[in-house]
Order: structure tokens, then C-alpha cells, then sequence
């Protein structure tokens, strides 16, 4: 069962969700309306929040956690990832915030307080040091992420087309039709 509580916090699940079989869900987590999370993904919201918006994509192998409450810290690090969000493939976050329209290449590993504004690209195997915030419009890369350069207009119409299509893809599966090709 993909869907766990932890103490007296259940995860919320919006219509039109796809959650693999394999992924694990726990806590207080809130998904949105049409999104998907993949086979062998763990949204993990025990010590504090996750969010995850409407259409986004959270896809196989990620990880998705948070710090919880201190004294210093009050609200400590919840995870937030807006609408029509791409999660890539081995992605870690852990309490971040990332807006809408981003994609988060496969095998990036975004840390605490880091703020990801709308309409981000960020590619693989990139690592986003704690507390930095970004621009939008931009394209990252490294370890430590850099900014590279503006996105293109073409590219930013395919941060959302991507989460479109993972909400195609989802849809297939859960209609018991997993073709990825229409």
C-alpha cells in the first residue's frame, strides 16, 4: 500500500492522482489534482509538510523529505513543489520550495531553504547548495549549481508541456492503458 500515516497525519490525496504500487506516501503529505508519483519514490512527510500542486510529476527512484520544527527554526523545512512541475528520475529535495513550471533533472539533489521561483530548468546531476535562491527564467547546472543562461521561449513552453504529458501518461495508467507514446 502506497499510502502510509504517520501519528495523527494522513496523506491527502487529490483527484485524478496516480501513485504507483511500489511509491510510498506518508504522512502529512497534500497532492494535487492530476498528478503522478512514480514506481520506487518516496514522499516522505513525517516530521513536517510536503505540497506537491496540481499536474506536477514526481518520477521513479526520488526522494522527497523535510527538517522538522526546532525552536530556531519554527516552521522548519517543509517541502513545497508548485503545479506543472517535472521531478526527474533519482531527484532528491528536501525542504525546499519550488515554484510552478520547473523541471528538476534526474539525479539532482536540491537541499533546505533553497527557493526555486516559476519557470526553472535545472539539469541533471545538479546540486543546489542549502539556502541559495534562484532566478527565473533560468537554466542551472553543477555541483554547486550555476546559473548557465535565459531559457528560450521554446523551453519554456516545455516545462509545461512536460507535466502535461506526465498527466497523459498517468491518465493511461490508470485507465489500465500504459501506453507512454500517446
Amino acid at each position: 500500500m502506497p499510502i502510509a500515516p504517520y501519528l495523527d497525519q494522513t496523506p491527502r490525496i487529490g483527484e485524478r492522482v496516480y501513485l504507483h504500487p511500489s511509491a510510498q506516501v506518508i504522512g502529512d503529505v497534500a497532492i494535487g489534482p492530476d498528478s503522478s508519483v512514480w514506481c520506487n519514490t518516496v514522499v516522505r512527510g513525517d516530521v513536517n509538510r510536503i505540497v506537491i500542486g496540481a499536474c506536477s510529476n514526481i518520477q521513479d527512484l526520488a526522494m522527497a523529505h523535510v527538517s522538522h520544527r526546532t525552536p530556531q527554526k519554527p516552521e522548519g523545512s517543509p517541502l513545497i513543489i508548485g503545479d506543472h512541475v517535472t521531478v526527474g528520475h533519482g531527484v532528491i529535495l528536501h525542504g525546499c520550495v519550488i515554484g510552478n513550471e520547473c523541471l528538476i533533472g534526474m539525479g539532482t539533489i536540491v537541499m533546505d531553504d533553497v527557493h526555486i521561483p516559476d519557470r526553472v530548468m535545472i539539469g541533471a546531476g545538479s546540486l543546489v547548495s542549502p539556502g541559495k535562491t534562484l532566478e527565473s527564467g533560468m537554466l542551472y547546472t553543477g555541483r554547486p549549481a550555476r546559473p548557465v543562461r535565459p531559457l528560450s521561449a521554446e523551453e519554456i513552453a516545455y516545462l509545461k508541456y512536460s507535466a502535461e504529458h506526465y498527466v497523459r501518461v498517468k491518465d493511461n495508467y490508470r485507465n489500465g492503458t500504459p501506453d507512454a507514446a500517446r
